[in-house]
């Protein structure tokens, strides 16, 4: 959020959301939660974070240091684990609605969920909020139906195909007709891929080729039950995984960054803004899409940012692949060095996230003790160097890190700096 003139805001990481995978996916969800300490970077004066995932006082001291904001001038809630369970259920049943309500009292208080959902905006009825950015609790829930539509990968299909997008053949499917679909589409394509309705960061997700289902009886992900929706695509060859950053407001629909995700098996690892310039022509066609997107999420009542991912062939053609109608993974990040780089002049600074695994186990001060040492960390003058955005990892190995400098090739020797010094596999 880049909106500094907004009132007191109660930061909501709500991971644990059914917007994106169903709650009966837990574990998943409560692995994503780990990050939710990177939503400190939107605290300004005044504001509380209610979280799932406990901040260490280490790390609010680093991101004060950074951010110049007194840790004592925001307030952190730490909600105790309660299985898969939405957030303000979990608050109600660690009896802290008191507390949460405490920080609801200042007037003009708005909350700002990770995620729009059912849940949240029922949250901020009963404290007598408004959901950010919108004007009324009543809003928020009108647009809850295209939220949650837009946020399945059927939804978004059908949608891209009636606004004119570029996307790779493929059909949706109940689960029990699956296999029959993706023999259909393995006589006419080399691979297809398999996708669960409702599932991020490619969970659920399979790649098929003819020797996946000779044998009959395809393993699928629990997603979304025995009669769940699929969409069944066929496999782009994919050059780069790419996705531009919407926003709406009361004054339209604007394109806040865009840039390239690192993935895994069609799982989200990483990202770097702005595009590479192996793909970079693909941005005025992904800007139109975004825009073409962000008006029919308008005209159904929708504000607030939202991200359209594609992916570009090897022939440098871009394929629309979903959308995400919340915050995701990368707009944090953006905030936080839109926050950091304030001061430096720069403009349009590049910037990347990724996550990193450490041969050997240490904790934030050893971890902060090293990018001084190899005169890494963040300046605030410069406008570069590298910041540890999600607190020190449980397993003190898997490091959660961003890089900022004026330009991609400088992103990518403080990255290669940073490796040899955390020692990353």
């Amino acid at each position: 959020m880049n909106e500094p003139d907004a009132g007191p805001l109660l930061v909501f990481a709500n991971f644990l959301s059914d917007l994106a995978v169903d709650l009966e996916e837990g574990q998943v969800l409560a692995q994503w939660a780990q990050q939710a300490p990177r939503k400190a970077w939107l605290l300004r004066d005044g504001d509380a974070l209610v979280t799932p995932g406990a901040l260490s006082e280490e790390f609010r001291r680093y991101v004060s240091d950074l951010t110049g904001l007194p840790r004592e001038r925001t307030a952190v809630i730490k909600v105790p684990p309660a299985g898969a369970v939405p957030l303000a259920l979990a608050v109600r049943e660690a009896g802290l609605m008191e507390r949460v309500a405490a920080h609801a009292r200042q007037p003009g208080t708005a909350l700002l969920p990770t995620a729009p959902d059912a849940s949240a905006v029922g949250f901020a009825r009963d404290l007598g909020l408004t959901v950010h950015p919108y004007a009324t609790a009543d809003e928020a829930a009108a647009a809850l139906p295209v939220t949650m539509l837009l946020n399945t990968k059927a939804g978004f299909r059908r949608a891209a195909m009636q606004l004119g997008m570029r996307l790779p053949a493929g059909r949706v499917c109940r689960r029990p007709e699956v296999e029959g679909v993706v023999r259909q589409l393995l006589a006419r394509y080399e691979q297809v891929v398999v996708k669960p309705d409702r599932s991020a960061g490619g969970h659920g997700m399979r790649f098929l080729s003819w020797k996946d289902v000779e044998g009959g009886g395809l393993a699928l992900a629990t997603v979304g039950g025995p009669q769940g929706t699929w969409v069944v695509e066929q496999r782009v060859a994919v050059a780069e995984s790419v996705s531009i950053q919407m926003e709406n407001t009361v004054s339209g629909t604007r394109a806040l960054f865009s840039g390239a995700m690192r993935t895994e098996q069609g799982s989200f690892t990483g990202y770097a803004s702005p595009l590479p310039m192996s793909c970079a022509h693909v941005a005025g066609e992904l800007e139109e899409w975004g825009l073409k997107l962000g008006r029919n999420l308008a005209a159904h009542g929708h504000l607030g940012p939202f991200g359209l991912d594609a992916l570009v062939d090897t022939d440098g053609v871009p394929y629309a692949d979903e959308s995400n109608v919340r915050r995701t993974a990368t707009t944090t990040p953006h905030a936080m060095v839109t926050r950091l780089t304030a001061a430096s002049g720069e403009a349009h600074p590049a910037w990347t996230v990724s996550k990193g695994h450490t041969r050997t186990a240490f904790g934030l001060t050893e971890a902060l003790d090293r990018l001084r040492a190899h005169r890494l960390a963040f300046d605030a003058e410069s406008g570069e160097g590298v910041v540890l955005y999600a607190d020190a990892p449980p397993d003190g190995r898997s490091w959660r890190y961003a890089v900022i400098a004026a330009h991609a090739d400088g992103v990518s020797e403080w990255e290669g700096a940073l490796v040899e010094a955390f020692g990353l596999e």
